[in-house]
């Protein structure tokens, strides 16, 4: 016998949260919506009609209840203003980082104000979510972005191509990367790899799902990349250049204090996300330089 949409959703729904799946409604009708080929919208004017379930719901609702994220079972993933392929072998985007991604775009804007072609650059750009994010909301700034994971890498393109948006996307280490950008960036954007060595993340999703080079920040206090990081932008921005890093909620006084240490930065304020937690740093590049750092 055909079950009816309603009352499958309602069962996912239920499922899905025994198996503690953070936001089980809204899950088991995007999934409807994925096998349905329509919107959210759609699918719930469809339960209200009694339309028959579609083939293949339940058994992406029992992928979602082992805690295969829900964007590796649709394929795709929105941030901000644009849609992003994702699946295996790269970082899913969370609306975390949409925050980062603000600040860059603000940050570009400023420089296209004053009549200038803002150069961005996104160091660990993953499935190119940030540089992407940037390109198509501010379309007059050149974008680079560079991702060490060949997969990643490999997302990072097939997104780019599909939102036929104009970006540098490069496969190569953001400690290294870009020569012929040094000293002329005006804004460099990154969501590095951060979480501590040894600490194990909550989330099924992220713990099991991404990729482990996306995710931890090298040393116990998960900082050792992203310094590295932020050392190679110190290299790529121009005198008063703006650096966006996004880093863990516990990383709040510390990624900022170590920034400040460096003498490279200056004007270093924290940044918290939609829940209230720490969550991103902004720093401009100074002027000074100081007697360790090349030239």
């Amino acid at each position: 016998m055909t079950r009816e949409l309603g009352a499958a959703v309602r069962a996912a729904t239920a499922r899905l949260a025994d198996a503690g799946v953070p936001s089980p409604e809204a899950d088991a009708v995007a999934l409807a919506a994925h096998v349905l080929g329509t919107s959210a919208a759609e699918v719930r004017k469809a339960m209200v009609l009694g339309r028959a379930a579609p083939d293949g719901y339940e058994t992406l609702v029992d992928e979602r209840a082992r805690r295969v994220p829900l964007q590796h079972l649709t394929g795709r993933a929105g941030f901000r203003g644009i849609e992003l392929r994702v699946g295996p072998g790269v970082f899913t985007p969370r609306p975390e980082t949409e925050l980062v991604a603000g600040l860059a775009v603000e940050a570009a804007r400023v420089v296209a104000a004053g009549g200038a072609s803002p150069v961005v650059v996104d160091l660990c750009t993953g499935s190119g979510a940030i540089a992407l994010a940037v390109k198509d909301e501010v379309p007059g700034a050149q974008v680079h972005a560079v991702e060490l994971s060949p997969d990643a890498y490999a997302w990072a393109l097939a997104n780019r191509d599909a939102l036929a948006l104009d970006v540098d996307v490069r496969l190569g280490d953001a400690t290294e990367a870009f020569d012929d950008l040094l000293g002329a960036v005006d804004v460099v954007v990154s969501n590095p790899p951060y979480i501590p060595a040894g600490m194990e993340p909550v989330d099924p999703e992220v713990r099991d799902h991404d990729p482990g080079v996306a995710l931890y920040g090298g040393d116990p206090t998960g900082l050792a990349i992203p310094l590295v990081v932020a050392a190679r932008a110190a290299r790529l921005l121009r005198a008063g250049g703006r650096l966006l890093m996004e880093h863990a909620d516990t990383q709040g006084g510390t990624l900022p204090a170590r920034l400040r240490a460096t003498g490279q930065w200056r004007d270093v304020v924290d940044h918290v996300d939609l829940n209230g937690r720490p969550r991103a740093t902004s720093a401009v590049r100074s002027t000074a330089r100081s007697a360790e750092e090349p030239a």
